[in-house]
């Protein structure tokens, strides 16, 4: 079995899907070959990088002719996808709820597509989360950029012209992002506060030093996935007049609430931007999947009544040399797990629990059930 790393052609994308270290481990399993298209993470490895780790350096074409298995960032274009053999292997992000046409363009194809994204979070497939560990890099990320762009500093000084008050930091969603992040802002000497829907992460929030901000929603709880339940109206009203409040008061807010498979929903709206202070700054996480702040733009940043609102959109690839090493990992331990030591080649098991969520086309048709629903 071959396996191909190719370029991801996606505009503004720096990260990779293997790193030299995990051509090293890959190389362990005994495939046929490694073939890496010349160029690979240029910003970050040279071609010699990853010739050193033992694999083989070719151009596009001859890396899509050869490969048995393809592994990139994000899914192939449908020039690619016509290059390569029927029932080659490919594994990606692959977005599958917001680009179907992509999903079906892969059946067309024939080509079996494995979805990092949907790999189930169990005990089991914990080493091959992609969504948590590029979430972590996101949520640091996102508060050095506000600090960047914030016109006040993170942490109290005190100094003979008198004392500077610490930047109140407002986070708004407790998972994996804003987790990092709150523990990031924490680090810089902000004061933090966090909200999130989940009353189960208000201990996750405190230990980490933050003040849990409390909303008494009724009925609220968490997915089998771990992701926060859609709220009723009602309740988004009476969130979103709490998240008011504390908007107001804060130097930075940084809103990462996502819902899986879904749009973001509108956390913070135009009239919430308008009640902060001249030289506050916004970070939207959730903008690549359309936003949580009113007026964010992807791919920019907006200032609304001197507030800076920053929807960089994908926040890992400003780190792009740990985010590779964190997801070129999560694809090597998804590959480990159904590697077939006898005959040194990928076997998919129609019965692992971790197959039956991130196999999404097969022999020319879409048999994830989430989707093809």
């Amino acid at each position: 079995m071959n396996i191909t790393i190719l370029v991801d052609r996606k505009e503004n994308e720096s990260r990779v899907a293997a790193t030299p270290d995990i051509i090293k481990k890959l190389i362990m399993l005994k495939p046929s070959a490694i073939l890496i298209e010349s160029g690979l993470g240029k910003t970050i490895y040279t071609d010699s990088d990853f010739e050193k780790a033992g694999a083989k350096i070719a151009d596009k074409e001859t890396c899509l002719k050869q490969a048995n298995m393809v592994l990139t960032v994000h899914p192939l274009d449908s020039d690619d996808l016509r290059k390569l053999s029927p029932n080659t292997i490919t594994l990606s992000y692959m977005d599958p709820f917001m680009n179907k046409e992509t999903v079906e363009a892969y059946a067309k194809a024939k080509v079996t597509s494995l979805c990092i994204e949907l790999v189930p979070r169990t005990t089991l497939a914990q080493k091959m989360d992609a969504l948590s560990s590029q979430a972590s890099l996101a949520g640091y990320v996102a508060v050095l950029m506000a600090a960047n762009e914030s016109s006040s500093i993170l942490p109290m000084m005190m100094t003979p012209a008198g004392t500077i008050r610490p930047s109140k930091v407002f986070i708004i969603g407790a998972g994996v992002a804003g987790l990092q992040a709150i523990a990031t802002a924490k680090r810089l000497g902000a004061r933090v506060e966090a909200f999130d829907t989940r009353p189960v992460v208000e201990e996750q929030v405190q230990s980490l030093g933050a003040k849990f901000v409390k909303v008494d929603l009724g009925d609220t709880g968490q997915t089998k996935d771990g992701y926060a339940k859609k709220l009723t109206d009602e309740q988004l009203t009476k969130q979103k007049e709490v998240m008011a409040k504390h908007c107001s008061q804060a130097d930075i807010v940084i809103t990462t609430a996502q819902l899986f498979g879904r749009k973001a929903p509108i956390i913070v709206t135009k009239e919430m931007v308008q009640s902060m202070k001249p030289g506050s700054v916004i970070v939207d996480l959730a903008i690549d999947t359309g936003g949580n702040v009113e007026g964010a733009e992807l791919g920019k940043t907006v200032i609304i009544n001197g507030v800076s609102i920053i929807g960089t959109g994908n926040f890992p690839g400003q780190v792009s040399k740990n985010a590779s090493e964190m997801y070129a990992s999560n694809l090597y331990y998804f590959i480990e797990h159904f590697w077939n030591k006898e005959s040194n080649t990928l076997k998919l098991d129609k019965n692992d629990d971790i197959l039956k969520g991130a196999l999404l086309t097969e022999n020319g048709q879409i048999v994830n059930e989430r989707i093809k629903g």
